[in-house]
């Protein structure tokens, strides 16, 4: 229920800043606006406050806006409001009134990160699961536990690790580098160690789940205990009860709730349902209780599952920061946020990436049900993640979006004149071309993950 409202905050607020940043620099260089939209149609609601030729609309469709300024390229200006147009000012104020809308978007993510940071959220500890054979964790020597002191890319300065988060991201940056990532752990008996984890060797075209899962690192540790049960489920079949503490399966010892899943999920490989034998711990007596997981369909592979809730909610801390903290973290986050951007945008074009990555309207809206459910903070980073998003893109040199008009800006600048109206009509239309495209991927994108649910 709150995916659409949701979805229709969060983008109506990135929009409104966006589009306030070229209102309010506008009005600042002594540029008259005309009209100032959230959504594009039919208008649903206007007003125009006394002493004000803006008129403001809310319109039907609220993905995107616009500022419409007084400008001789658009309708005949008399002479005596050549000064208030937008074309005749000095190539200093266009610049500025442009960049401002993005520049609006990066700064709504620094403010939001910061609220976050301030408000403190909770989150996993940074406490390690057991990894699956043959990935790079286990090959590095780590058995499920360990906790994260430190992490950081390989010939680079380590940094302090406060949650699980940390090391997710930490592991997201260096994958896209092609960098190996050094964990210095604290093991149960208090030693200290460090591993590496040589993701140099792992060819990445997705930041997703299927990257943790090579990397060996999924999530935080666990106990493997058995929550509710799903009626008619295997797992109630075979009579587990809510609590129920897993010892081993087919004689493989079980040592957190990862492991557990990887265990089930593994059953049905083959397709065939086949029959376990698991040790379990019940109010402190070992039973043995045989389980046959039923077989599932997920994304073309078989997989078995028992209709329960594997895995005791990780340990979770609370992490706030105060008020310079917060907000010189807000500000390395939204540098780092954008310079993963541009830097996923960059494989994307060269082939390094999977178009994949693109997301349209409806992936957007699922997580902003989702992320809402779980909270203000967590909805308060979904609209920063979005919001960085949103500013990166505009800033990039495409002919429709406000990078493309800083592009004519910079030749106009180096050369002493404009661009040609020729050239510009033919990248415009390459431009809305290139831009189209996208949003066929992002939709098509939008619409396999759909079915692949």
């Amino acid at each position: 229920m709150l995916t659409i409202p949701a979805f229709i905050l969060a983008i109506s607020l990135l929009i409104a800043v966006h589009e306030y940043g070229h209102y309010r620099v506008a009005l600042a260089c002594g540029v008259q606006v005309l009209r100032f939209s959230i959504g594009f149609g039919t208008p649903i609601y206007r007003w125009q406050p006394k002493n004000s030729s803006t008129e403001f609309v809310l319109a039907l469709f609220p993905l995107g806006g616009y500022v419409k300024m007084l400008d001789e390229r658009e309708a005949p200006v008399e002479q005596t409001m050549r000064h208030l147009a937008f074309n005749t000012q000095p190539l200093r104020s266009r610049v500025a009134i442009v960049a401002a809308g993005p520049l609006a978007n990066l700064a709504l993510a620094v403010l939001l990160y910061a609220c976050v940071n301030w408000m403190g959220v909770e989150l996993p500890a940074p406490v390690l699961s057991v990894p699956a054979a043959q990935t790079l964790a286990s090959q590095a020597g780590i058995v499920g536990g360990e906790r994260v002191l430190r992490t950081g890319s390989e010939g680079q300065e380590l940094a302090s690790v406060r949650s699980f988060d940390d090391i997710r991201w930490a592991l997201t940056r260096a994958g896209l580098e092609g960098e190996d990532v050094r964990l210095v752990l604290a093991t149960a008996d208090g030693q200290e160690r460090d591993v590496l984890l040589e993701l140099s060797k792992l060819p990445v075209e997705e930041v997703d789940a299927k990257l943790f899962a090579r990397i060996g690192i999924v999530g935080p540790f666990s106990r493997p205990l058995i929550g509710q049960t799903m009626t008619g489920g295997a797992a109630q079949s075979a009579g587990f009860l809510d609590g129920d503490e897993v010892q081993s399966v087919n004689g493989q010892k079980v040592v957190d709730g990862q492991q557990l899943r990887q265990l089930i999920r593994q059953s049905g490989a083959k397709g065939i349902a086949e029959t376990q034998s698991w040790k379990v711990l019940r109010n402190g007596q070992l039973l043995v209780i045989f389980v046959t997981p039923q077989v599932a369909k997920e994304g073309g592979e078989s997989i078995g599952r028992i209709e329960a809730y594997v895995g005791a909610r990780p340990e979770i801390l609370m992490v706030r920061q105060g008020p310079l903290d917060g907000l010189v973290q807000a500000l390395v986050k939204t540098w780092d946020m954008s310079a993963l951007t541009l830097k996923m945008m960059g494989k994307m074009l060269t082939g390094e990436a999977s178009l994949k990555n693109i997301s349209g309207p409806l992936t957007i809206a699922d997580y902003a049900g989702k992320s809402a459910g779980l909270g203000l903070t967590q909805y308060l980073i979904f609209l920063a993640l979005i919001s960085v998003s949103l500013g990166v893109l505009n800033l990039l040199p495409l002919p429709v979006l406000d990078g493309g008009h800083l592009m004519y800006y910079l030749w106009e600048g180096v050369t002493g004149k404009p661009v040609p109206e020729a050239w510009m009509d033919r990248l415009q239309q390459g431009g809305v071309a290139l831009l189209m495209l996208m949003m066929f991927i992002a939709l098509f994108n939008d619409i396999s993950r759909l079915f692949a649910s």
